[in-house]
């Protein structure tokens, strides 16, 4: 990246978002997204390039220093083109219509995308990474933006780019059409979506698929709720099995807690070492429901060092979290380029001078440490020498000696440069790390995680709501807010309030998440089809296509936690309203269902909760009371996805009341209840499926 400290700018100089700050020392004459660059491009008959990428991406980064900050390449672009940069973390709206483009004309996306469009922004021509000179397939990017910029300018050449760019419009508006076509609701869609994950499940090493192997944290989430439906053991299998690989693997940080984006190998051994903040939120939450269900002392350990690490590192002091931690890093601080991994791999000889040799080699051989390196996996030789550390002789023993190792070699290993961090605050992101400190206080009943949850919501109401008007905005930055929220950003902090109101049960989170639902439904619900648009019915005049998000990926989409929340805020209230939305969602997403249920486990989730039994757990006496406590600990220690938890301070659970003065529950389906009882081994029976 060009040095920060060059007096030459850009228009990005005014913005907030890190990744285009970053390029706001280019030669690049860019824009950021918005009608400035549209007019311009209308004004001066040029074509569009939106170039897309995050903060920490790392092609990103090469791109931008073998072509961006080139003079050369820079006078051919703003003599060509109208260039905008475009944040996919703030606006991931454009991302998906253009990502959606591009993937369809090439059959791959990826960031950073690079796409070209009409001055009505209709793309007619993209891809992802171009290499500075023509190498791998791909065409240099010089004499892709040449020939776009000199065919632009010949009447027929121009012709057929706009013919293209209509075509490819017309093919995503029939994609979306397609997308939404209604379907009765099927439970056998469970069993399906269950059997396709299993056709794709490695059992020599967990995951699902080939390498590169990502986490997908929504697998194991629809995974152990289909375990708790069927109770057939070995899709829970493939769940646990997994998540014990991917632990003791390299993709985990084994001295600092927390996951890497991705393992570029089949054994988790060598990863993409980015660490996001919807990566570590969700996996923290899939190894608390782990520990749940298993009380393996792995999955308690791995999640309280993932939750730790969040804590330690990805938290602002005003309660936030922040995005994410990059994948380079500088080796020493003396060193001029950045490498892929830098802060985390080790030589033997430095473990071995820390430790001393008896201890240094016990840990060698308990990691996988070797004197020439043990990356087996190493296409760009960043690894040469170096060692990922991977749990090569896994064990849960106390073992105290290792620990302090660790503990010595984190010291030293804090010393470092440390990789880049994304410091810009999402709401969608910062939902999920709510529900993930929320659920871990509630399992492993540690009180700064409450405490964490609590700030974070308190963080989301502060800052990134605005109560007047009743907006949520997605991105907080260095005390400024930005980019209205989408779909997500509402789906995920309902969610993470509803699981932080079972935590504390503080009232005003469920009042905070019913007016963050109600606002969502008003402005996201598609009233003809059902289902979650990704934007609001008036967010951006500017954008080409409002699109649906029709798959479970990294991240869940909308829709299915939408369905999820309304499910579980039908249960605070005697009506069908809330229901009935959620069913008309599933049904939107009925041919994905039926035909790709692989695509959307998460929303195969929200259908197990619509068709089981609703459960309330209600509590009634003083929360400070040991025995309440009790009571408490016996629904928190369950796995009992398809449930809700609430306090019977509650207007409409208000009826229920401590029985002689004693901290009493009532467990209750369909609003009709057991026998209330003060003793948690009653509790325990009557929770049983």
């Amino acid at each position: 990246m060009v040095d920060a400290s060059s007096t030459k700018t850009n228009r990005l100089i005014h913005e907030k978002s890190p990744y285009l700050l970053q390029h706001a020392h280019n030669p690049v004459d860019w824009y950021p997204w918005g009608d400035a660059a549209f007019e311009k491009a209308r004004r001066e008959d040029k074509p569009i390039l939106v170039s897309i990428g995050y903060s920490t991406c790392h092609w990103c980064h090469v791109m931008e220093h073998e072509s961006f900050e080139k003079e050369d390449v820079a006078q051919l672009m703003n003599e060509h083109l109208v260039c905008i940069k475009v944040d996919r973390e703030e606006r991931p709206d454009v991302d998906k219509i253009y990502m959606t483009a591009v993937s369809a004309l090439t059959g791959q996306g990826g960031w950073p995308l690079n796409a070209f469009l009409t001055s009505d922004l209709k793309p007619f021509y993209g891809g992802t990474y171009f290499p500075p000179d023509a190498r791998w397939g791909h065409p240099a990017w010089k004499d892709v933006v040449r020939h776009i910029g000199l065919a632009w300018k010949v009447p027929d050449e121009r012709q057929k780019m706009v013919d293209a760019a209509a075509n490819i419009t017309a093919s995503l508006q029939k994609y979306i059409a397609s997308s939404s076509s209604p379907q009765k609701l099927d439970v056998a869609w469970l069993d399906q979506g269950a059997e396709a994950l299993a056709e794709g499940y490695d059992a020599e090493r967990g995951g699902f698929g080939p390498a590169p192997k990502f986490p997908m944290p929504v697998y194991h989430h629809f995974l152990m709720r289909y375990w708790a439906r069927t109770k057939k053991q070995r899709f829970l299998d493939m769940s646990l099995e997994t998540l014990r690989m991917m632990a003791q693997g390299g993709i985990y940080d084994h001295l600092g807690g927390g996951f890497s984006r991705y393992s570029t190998d089949a054994n988790w051994h060598v990863p993409h070492f980015e660490k996001m903040l919807y990566d570590n939120a969700q996996l923290a939450v899939n190894y608390v429901e782990a520990y749940q269900i298993s009380k393996d002392p792995l999955f308690q350990r791995v999640a309280r060092e993932t939750l730790d690490y969040v804590a330690r590192d990805l938290t602002s002091p005003d309660g936030g979290f922040y995005s994410a931690e990059d994948a380079d890093s500088f080796p020493t601080k003396e060193a001029k380029e950045k490498k892929e991994g830098a802060f985390y791999v080790w030589e033997k000889r430095e473990i071995v001078t820390l430790l001393g040799t008896s201890l240094g080699e016990r840990f060698a051989a308990r990691y996988g440490v070797r004197e020439g390196g043990n990356a087996a996996n190493d296409p760009h030789s960043e690894f040469t020498g170096k060692n990922i550390l991977f749990d090569a002789l896994p064990s849960e023993e106390v073992d105290a000696d290792l620990d302090k190792a660790k503990k010595i070699l984190f010291d030293a290993r804090s010393k470092r440069p440390r990789p880049h961090l994304d410091d810009k605050i999402i709401s969608a992101w910062n939902g999920l790390m709510l529900s993930a400190f929320a659920k871990g206080y509630q399992v492993f009943a540690e009180p700064a995680y409450l405490k964490k949850a609590q700030d974070a919501a308190l963080f989301l109401h502060k800052h990134l709501y605005d109560g007047q008007k009743k907006i949520l905005y997605r991105r907080w930055r260095e005390g400024h807010r930005q980019a209205l929220g989408i779909a997500d950003d509402y789906a995920f902090v309902v969610q993470g309030l509803l699981d932080l109101y079972e935590s504390d049960f503080n009232p005003e989170w469920i009042s905070f998440a019913a007016e963050l639902n109600s606002v969502m439904l008003e402005r996201f619900y598609d009233t003809h089809k059902g289902g979650f648009f990704m934007t609001a019915v008036d967010q951006d005049a500017n954008l080409l296509l409002r699109f649906k998000e029709d798959q479970d990926n990294v991240e869940p989409s909308a829709s299915s936690i939408a369905v999820l929340n309304l499910l579980r805020l039908a249960q605070f209230e005697n009506t069908d309203t809330h229901k009935n939305k959620a069913v008309r969602t599933l049904e939107a997403f009925g041919t994905t269902l039926s035909q790709s249920p692989r695509a959307m486990p998460a929303m195969l989730s929200a259908l197990d909760y619509s068709e089981t039994p609703p459960r309330q757990v209600v509590l009634a006496g003083d929360p400070a009371q040991e025995d309440f406590q009790k009571l408490l600990k016996v629904v928190h220690e369950r796995f009992l996805p398809v449930k809700v938890l609430v306090h019977s301070s509650l207007l409409v659970f208000a009826g229920m009341k401590p029985i002689r003065g004693n901290p009493t529950a009532y467990v209750c389906e369909h609003f009709v209840c057991k026998e209330p009882t003060t003793d948690p081994a009653v509790l325990a029976q009557q929770l049983k499926p």
